[in-house]
């Protein structure tokens, strides 16, 4: 390591603009790489409501549709309406009445089914089938062009419109979280730290390393707009622990050497030695992610993880390079350390161990009971501003139509018009059913097939299915419409049982009870990985054990906060903080179970050897969780989007939560333990029965 960190310090000049050089590939990544905003994407493509959503595109030409209501507008202005969404791009039909009738014929001679479906007061319905999915680029582009075309007097509403909205809510954004997490962060860091420039090279470090992050994604073809918008600031978060302890060990060791190149070769091989072991808890943390079937955790997994180690490769190459090359401005800005030196604070907590134990004891319960009550949503457009277009709209057709959501059926085309009537009968007196739809129903008996419009048959009929719609009064992700979605299965059973019922709400249902269980393996997964780390870093049988229930306490702290203040949290909160937390708090533990374990075996008594860790441990402990705290409570502050919000309100609780436990609730166990500790482990003081010390095992 030392002859790495010798070659770094030669070839400096080098290195800074290979880095930067390295922003060009990654911009054309980053710009190429496509953003997904429909979570129910990640859903597994084996599952029934994913193979319906396949079979709509292959075999009928739709993915996702809207509901577009006209207000106060004359038939003949809608059938303008109408003939233009046609001629969009990415559009595939538009059904209104005129699809069954000439405009000409009055509305009132509709059956009466028919004419309440399209119509209610002054207003009038078209459903509008998208050539692809939810969330595709062409789809959302023509939720834009149909929003260009239509006036105030129209209301477009569904999953697509909601999902444009986010996007562009998300793309204007984005920025502002990298500008917000950045002023803060540096604030934190100019003020804890001793010079106040080096927190710009600090960010520029980090900055490049999440360039070249973001720009490796084009290798994944896409990522989650809940991984682009939280890769920066957790990336900033977790890593930035690697600069400060490269400039700490940098200015040690110009206590030895007073050439600074010289200095900066051995902090260097002292921050590669100490960084890598910690970050690979980090990365196994953030691996165990990919073992979920729902994808959105091997899409953030791999992205987290890949961001601290291109964290890694920046810290000991690029930072070192701007600190040697800028040497003399960062001097001329230095300061007296602004934070002052806790002496006391270590002795007291040393003092009174058994409280701060009682304490965490005390908390554990209330802890736990709040961390499996909490609340938690699906629906991600329940959080999203009132506001919106789309908001607007779903509000609007809920008023007038009693529609909250809309499933589909995929039936054998070849069912008896019969037997089709009488299932959508029975389904319509499922509780909170508000209409059916079929072609059957639309067309009537009394119509000759011949008579049919082609437009009607291609829409509704083809290949081996025919495609029917059912209202929904209950929203999305609701106990009532997971009640309803099992239901209308029961029913699809009895009459098609090869018919598929798909929508927004049977995937969320799917989306329910897939997390539920991908959650617990990660969880389980995660905690034994790092466990074993542990376990081999410190060739420990106890110290696994008591960091690892240290850092959990912290999470379950965190989580169980947000029952007690009343908090809905994203269902995707516990896996994140879990994860993410856990990763970030084990390098604390870390950091001071090292110190711990070299003053015992230095032959400091227990008392000593904590309060020496505690001591030189707790202001990079405190200036890391200070960091990881600006880094995100910004972001959770100017987000209008709920989950992104919720998230960074959580990682930032969890960051000064981490601090406070393994400050005070780590050197307690340290203490009480400490026999346990010593005996269990290796590298540790030994004891024989009389209590006279004997050497240390050799380690």
């Amino acid at each position: 390591m030392l002859r790495f960190g010798e070659w770094v310090v030669k070839h400096k000049i080098l290195i800074l603009l290979f880095g930067f050089l390295l922003i060009i590939p990654a911009a054309f990544g980053y710009l190429n790489t496509r953003v997904n905003y429909d979570i129910l994407s990640y859903l597994p493509k084996d599952l029934e409501t994913m193979v319906g959503q396949d079979i709509l595109i292959d075999d009928f030409g739709k993915g996702g549709f809207s509901f577009v209501m006209v207000e106060g507008m004359p038939d003949k202005d809608v059938a303008k309406v109408h003939a233009s969404l046609e001629e969009i791009d990415g559009v595939a039909e538009v059904l209104w009445y005129d699809s069954l009738a000439d405009i000409s014929i009055p509305k009132e001679v509709l059956p009466k089914k028919v004419y309440d479906f399209f119509n209610s007061d002054d207003t009038t319905l078209m459903i509008v089938f998208f050539e692809e999915g939810t969330s595709a680029d062409a789809t959302m582009d023509a939720i834009d062009q149909m929003r260009a075309v239509t006036g105030e007097q129209c209301f477009i509403s569904g999953m697509s419109a909601v999902t444009t909205d986010m996007k562009h809510l998300a793309d204007s954004e984005t920025p502002l979280y990298a500008v917000m997490a950045v002023l803060l962060t540096c604030i934190v860091l100019a003020v804890s730290m001793d010079s106040f420039l080096i927190p710009v090279f600090f960010m520029l470090g980090i900055g490049l390393a999440i360039v070249w992050n973001l720009g490796t994604n084009f290798f994944m073809g896409e990522i989650s707009f809940l991984t682009q918008a939280l890769a920066l600031v957790l990336q900033l978060g977790v890593t930035m622990d690697y600069s400060i302890f490269l400039w700490h060990s940098y200015k040690e060791q110009q206590t030895y050497y007073t050439d600074k190149d010289e200095a900066m070769a051995h902090a260097i091989a002292a921050t590669v030695t100490s960084v890598v072991s910690s970050s690979f808890t980090t990365v196994a943390g953030f691996l165990a992610m990919c073992f979920m079937s729902f994808t959105l955790g091997l899409d953030l997994g791999i992205v987290m993880a890949k961001g601290v180690v291109c964290g890694v490769i920046a810290c000991v190459t690029v930072l070192p390079a701007m600190v040697l090359v800028f040497d003399r401005a960062i001097e001329k800005t230095s300061h007296r350390d602004l934070l002052p030196d806790p002496k006391r604070v270590p002795a007291f907590i040393c003092r009174h161990f058994a409280l701060f134990l009682t304490i965490g004891i005390v908390l554990l319960f209330p802890a736990i009971y709040g961390n499996s009550h909490y609340g938690v949503y699906y629906n991600l457009d329940s959080t999203l501003p009132a506001s919106l277009q789309s908001m607007t709209s779903n509000a609007k057709l809920e008023e007038e139509y009693n529609m909250n959501s809309t499933h589909m059926l995929l039936v054998d085309a070849d069912m008896d018009a019969a037997k089709a009537t009488q299932m959508l009968e029975e389904m319509k007196q499922v509780d909170g059913v508000s209409f059916t739809l079929s072609y059957n129903s639309l067309v009537g008996p009394a119509i000759p097939e011949e008579a049919v419009p082609d437009r009607l048959k291609e829409a509704l009929r083809s290949g081996d299915y025919q495609l029917m719609m059912i209202g929904s009064e209950y929203k999305v992700a609701s106990d009532e419409v997971n009640a309803q979605v099992d239901a209308l299965n029961d029913i699809l059973d009895r009459y098609c049982p090869d018919g598929l019922l798909i929508g927004e709400a049977p995937a969320t249902k799917d989306l329910i009870t897939i997390t539920a269980h991908d959650f617990k393996v990660v969880s389980v997964l995660s905690i034994a990985v790092i466990f074993l780390i542990i376990l081999l870093t410190f060739r420990s049988v106890t110290l696994p054990v008591i960091l690892v229930a240290v850092i959990e306490l912290a999470i379950m702290i965190n989580l169980g906060l947000s029952y007690y203040l009343g908090e809905t949290l994203p269902f995707i909160a516990s896996v994140v903080i879990g994860t993410i937390q856990l990763g970030a708090t084990v390098d604390y533990a870390i950091l001071m179970t090292t110190r711990y374990k070299s003053e015992r075996a230095a032959g400091h008594d227990k008392f000593e050897a904590v309060g020496i860790a505690l001591r030189t441990s707790m202001k990079s402990v405190m200036i890391s969780a200070m960091g990881f705290f600006a880094a995100t409570i910004g972001v959770s502050l100017i987000s209008k989007i709920g989950m992104i919000s919720s998230l960074c309100t959580l990682l930032a609780r969890g960051a000064l939560i981490s601090m406070v436990v393994v400050l005070t609730v780590l050197p307690a166990m340290f203490l009480v333990l400490d026999r346990v500790i010593c005996l269990t482990s290796a590298g540790f003081p030994k004891e024989r029965q009389t209590g006279e010390p004997v050497p240390a095992l050799q380690s």
